[in-house]
């Protein structure tokens, strides 16, 4: 999906508990219930396009602002469910439902990164080395080796790529998918990342205290 497709369209919705999706992140799905195989069957006819919004149990409704989950690869079972691949594409904000039934599917505008005066290049080189740090020391409090997949060099795809990590901190990945700023989010990523190196080396300095 390109900056140049339809500013404004229809699109199924899929709302999911605890989990937020980013542009660029893999989510794999089992979809069973049966309103959600109907979007899944029509959307299969289409350009395998639905969006994905949180689910926010304190207040009973979805996100407003969410990402498209495109279909790249799918299984279906004999009992006509299914088993999607999926990658986010476009980040999207709904402006209205048009119907809810069998499921919903709202109007929706896609939104993008606002320019920013800051230098989000400089902001990103400070978010991977903080990363790095936090999974050096990770890795000395477990005495294991972690596995570090490819990390995005370009700061609006790292930015994503760092949040969509922050696995167990669903509101804060929600506000982070509507910031509308690459340089806001990395300096609130480089926050978050700071504080969890600051935790982890004094963990890490009362481990080598009692080996001691």
């Amino acid at each position: 999906m390109t900056s140049s497709s339809i500013s404004v369209r229809e699109l199924p919705l899929f709302p999911l508990p605890e989990l937020v999706l980013f542009p660029g992140q893999s989510l794999p799905l089992h979809i069973f219930e049966y309103r959600y195989r109907m979007m899944i069957n029509t959307v299969l006819e289409s350009d395998r396009m639905f969006g994905v919004l949180m689910w926010d149990s304190e207040t009973g409704k979805p996100a407003n602002i969410g990402c498209v989950a495109q279909i790249v690869q799918f299984h279906r079972l004999p009992d006509d469910r299914f088993k999607l691949l999926t990658m986010g594409q476009q980040r999207f904000r709904v402006l209205e439902y048009v119907r809810e039934t069998p499921y919903r599917v709202g109007l929706v505008e896609w939104i993008e990164d606002a320019p920013s005066n800051d230098a989000p290049f400089l902001l990103a080189t400070e978010v991977r080395e903080l990363l790095n740090d936090v999974i050096r020391l990770s890795q000395k409090l477990s005495d294991q080796e972690i596995e570090i997949p490819k990390i995005p060099r370009g700061p609006i795809e790292l930015s994503y790529w760092v949040a969509s990590n922050f696995q167990g901190a669903t509101l804060e990945q929600q506000s982070l998918l509507e910031t509308c700023d690459t340089a806001a989010r990395l300096r609130r990523e480089a926050e978050i990342l700071s504080s969890t190196r600051s935790q982890l080396a004094a963990r890490t300095v009362l481990k080598d205290t009692f080996k001691s």
